[in-house]
């Protein structure tokens, strides 16, 4: 009975943890959401994030769980799970989203988390313990979208860029203002539907593995569902204000029309990559779309430099993510 208790215990604690990381989530990528409308003026800091939480919280009824899926299922083989290896990806995880945050790295939650379950996976049973598919399609679309991304955002510019051609700056510029509420609203809900998906796939791999799930389960418990999305709501009200700085205002300066093309673009890749089941990269997303916007003006207009500084962080998320997991799940092995 004792032994029973302290396992309840234990996955009581991983679950705080998951939630934890998923408030982490919500602040570190707030930026994503609500850098550009912050930068352009649209909205005050405080009214971004609150505007930002209501539609990170509404994507529960938007989206299918095909995300959270794809990370409780699609990452590691089920039987290999265990409280260590999930203990292992949240400290992987969790660790290098708060090295991001105190730099200001606009780094990616999404691929920390994955980089945490292969690191620990492979640290209890060796690679071969992965789901190959599941990880080259989410090592493809680190590459994918923010590719799709500068796409979608530069494509958007010059479509408004010759509608608007005839209209003077001042009536563009009010125009946009308040269009940038909508595409920033769209955004929020992409982060809110692919972000929070990923926190729920972990909590599920941890009902699964510990008996209080079944891989053949269609879906997640809905206290698990409602949980994630609220935490993921709540860490963008409290917001990143580093990051914020960095995706609104080092990578290019954006006006009202220039935000409203990035967020557009944006929105349009999470929402396709949410309905595929992939968890991809709010960051690496709306991080192509601001370039792919500033560069439809001039190449100059971008600064190459903070961009390569964010790309490198891009490749180190999920081997430094995997190597502090599996440090984590020797570390548990001792604990649990």
């Amino acid at each position: 009975m004792a032994t029973v208790q302290a396992a309840f215990w234990v996955i009581v604690l991983l679950v705080a943890m998951a939630l934890v990381f998923d408030f982490m989530n919500g602040f570190h990528d707030a930026a994503n959401s609500i850098a550009t409308v912050v930068s352009t003026g649209v909205l005050k800091p405080g009214q971004a994030v609150v505007f930002a939480a209501f539609f990170n919280l509404a994507a529960v009824f938007v989206f299918h769980l095909g995300v959270a899926a794809t990370v409780g299922k699609g990452i590691a083989h089920p039987d290999v799970v265990d409280v260590n290896v999930v203990f292992g990806a949240l400290s992987g995880a969790i660790t290098w989203n708060l090295i991001t945050w105190y730099y200001g790295i606009p780094s990616s939650s999404s691929h920390a988390l994955v980089g945490g379950i292969v690191g620990a996976v492979i640290a209890k049973a060796g690679t071969g313990a992965l789901v190959a598919s599941g990880i080259w399609r989410t090592v493809l679309f680190i590459f994918v979208s923010p590719l799709l991304g500068f796409l979608l955002g530069s494509l958007m510019m010059v479509l408004v860029a010759w509608i608007c051609r005839k209209a003077t700056p001042s009536r563009v510029d009010r125009w946009f203002r308040r269009l940038q509420l909508v595409s920033a609203g769209a955004y929020s809900l992409g982060h809110g539907g692919n972000d929070a998906q990923k926190t729920i796939g972990i909590i599920w791999m941890l009902l699964i593995a510990t008996g209080y799930g079944a891989a053949t389960d269609p879906a997640p418990p809905t206290w698990s569902i409602v949980s994630c999305y609220t935490a993921i709501a709540f860490g963008t009200m409290f917001g990143g204000w580093r990051i914020v700085k960095t995706m609104g205002q080092k990578i290019t300066k954006l006006k009202p029309v220039g935000g409203f093309c990035a967020e557009t673009g944006g929105a349009l890749t999470l929402f396709m990559a949410t309905f595929l089941g992939v968890p991809v990269s709010t960051t690496h997303t709306i991080t192509g779309a601001i370039v792919g916007v500033g560069s439809t003006q001039r190449a100059s207009a971008v600064r190459w430099g903070v961009a390569g500084n964010i790309v490198w962080a891009w490749i180190l998320t999920i081997p430094a993510a995997a190597f502090v997991a599996a440090i984590g799940y020797w570390v548990s092995l001792r604990l649990f």
